[in-house]
């Protein structure tokens, strides 16, 4: 991939992480990013997380305990923003 679109891509998952949970560090950034691919393919094609899910059950578990980290986040984020 070109460097440009990767520096492009990453400036948009930054803003997200950002605006989704009020910060956009690397480690964070991550745990967006994960929470993003997962959340969409988990939509998109729920039979394959289901497979994934039973194929790497620990892996299912470090991906809940991630979604959960966002969702906490993101709920404190918003609680911030109303203050």
């Amino acid at each position: 991939m070109e460097k440009e679109f990767l520096q492009q891509f990453d400036a948009l998952l930054e803003k997200y992480s950002e605006l989704l949970v009020g910060t956009s560090d690397d480690a964070v950034k991550e745990k967006v990013r994960f929470y993003a691919l997962y959340s969409h393919i988990a939509k998109t094609m729920p039979a394959l997380a289901k497979h994934w899910n039973g194929m790497y059950p620990e892996a299912k578990n470090r991906i809940i305990e991630i979604m959960n980290e966002v969702k906490v986040l993101n709920e404190q984020h918003r609680k911030s923003k109303l203050k």
